[in-house]
């Protein structure tokens, strides 16, 4: 763990930034947009050559401008609820000790798939089937802190949002965000959706689809072909998995950008508690309100929300945040400041850098060889 952890400080630091063509920033923004058109669609989408497209996103990849992850949606296998929780921690406590300690008492946990830390705090999220899962994860964290001595005053904060009676508007969409910093031209204006993560009935899978499922989760790079060959099927099989899995809205795939390269200096975390004697109305989706373009992730239920936004440097951060602070308190949705948090994205520490494999694998389940396949 230790030698992880150093690597990934060296890889913040030592990571070198080039400054992309207007068309590099276009493609980028174009495979961020629309991670699910092929080459050649994205080069009419774009209009630009298809094998300007090609190029190019041999070339975004090669240099590490960015990744792919595929989301599993697991509401109509049981999966219940989206999870935040956040901790402030001593200072006192080397962050190489926490995170070693962490790593080897919580982090293990399938059910969290991303969890970020500074010297003095840091959140993580989690997808669970249900209250109990999650509440135990929960209290082991607590004991763990409290007895090491990491905690300061207060214990870990946990935000749960039910599927059924929350509304998640972003989900790390960062479109919104590249489009607005790389100053590209677009008439279409950002619609207010929820993101939908499955329906509540229940869905039956074959042995085989769980299997491909859990590779496709495990292994977002993978060619169809690749996965053919490593579980004994053929190509065709995994490209009409694939397209059964996304139809059904079992799964997404996203493009992750590589915000230290692109010069991003600051994620920012904010947990609203809103006023109970006057609250957005979540039928109208007023708590969309709350968005700009550097949000990246909304989660929003009755009485709370939290937001997760990613900045150039701080006076980006502070413009938003007061901007975010004025709808609040414009509305009167508040009866007390939010709590907000600020990173560096060149200092902070991925603990769990969106690793969804293991719970999609617990959840939906695959056979012991494809575990094993996994690593799991």
């Amino acid at each position: 763990m230790r030698k992880k952890f150093i690597f990934r400080i060296l890889i913040l630091k030592t990571m070198k930034k080039f400054e992309l063509t207007k068309k590099e920033k276009l493609m980028l923004y174009g495979l961020v947009k629309y991670p699910q058109l092929t080459d050649k669609q994205l080069s009419e989408k774009l209009d630009l050559k298809h094998s300007t497209v090609t190029s190019i996103r041999h070339r975004l990849k090669e240099n590490e401008y960015l990744r792919k992850l595929i989301i599993p949606k697991l509401q109509s296998k049981g999966c219940e609820m989206l999870v935040v929780i956040y901790t402030n921690f001593s200072p006192l406590i080397p962050l190489e000790e926490r995170v070693e300690i962490t790593g080897k008492a919580i982090e293990v946990f399938d059910e969290i798939f991303f969890s970020i830390g500074e010297q003095d705090k840091g959140f993580s999220l989690s997808f669970s089937k249900d209250y109990a899962t999650i509440g135990r994860i929960n209290d082991i964290r607590t004991q763990t802190f409290g007895g090491r001595g990491l905690l300061e005053e207060e214990y870990p904060n946990m935000v749960i949002f039910p599927f059924e009676i929350s509304k998640i508007y972003r989900f790390f969409d960062f479109a919104p965000l590249l489009k607005s910093s790389f100053e590209l031209d677009s008439n279409t204006e950002t619609e207010v959706e929820n993101v939908d993560f499955g329906g509540i009935e229940d869905v039956v899978f074959s042995d085989t689809e769980k299997n491909v499922y859990c590779v496709l989760v495990s292994y977002p790079e993978l060619s169809d072909s690749d996965i053919g060959r490593e579980l004994g099927v053929s190509r065709h099989t995994i490209s009409r998995l694939r397209r059964k899995f996304e139809e059904n809205n079992l799964m997404s795939r996203v493009t992750l950008p590589n915000f230290v390269k692109l010069g991003f200096e600051i994620l920012a975390f904010y947990h609203i508690r809103f006023n109970p004697r006057n609250l957005p109305n979540m039928e109208d989706d007023e708590a969309a309100l709350l968005m700009s373009d550097s949000t990246v992730f909304l989660a929003s239920r009755r009485f709370e929300a939290v937001v997760i936004s990613i900045y150039k440097d701080y006076d980006d951060y502070k413009t938003d945040m007061m901007k975010i602070i004025q709808v609040l308190k414009e509305n009167q949705w508040i009866a007390e400041d939010p709590m907000i948090r600020t990173y560096g994205l060149n200092t902070m520490v991925f603990i769990k850098d969106f690793k969804f494999a293991p719970i999609a694998s617990k959840i939906v389940g695959c056979d012991f060889w494809v575990k094993k396949l996994l690593n799991m």
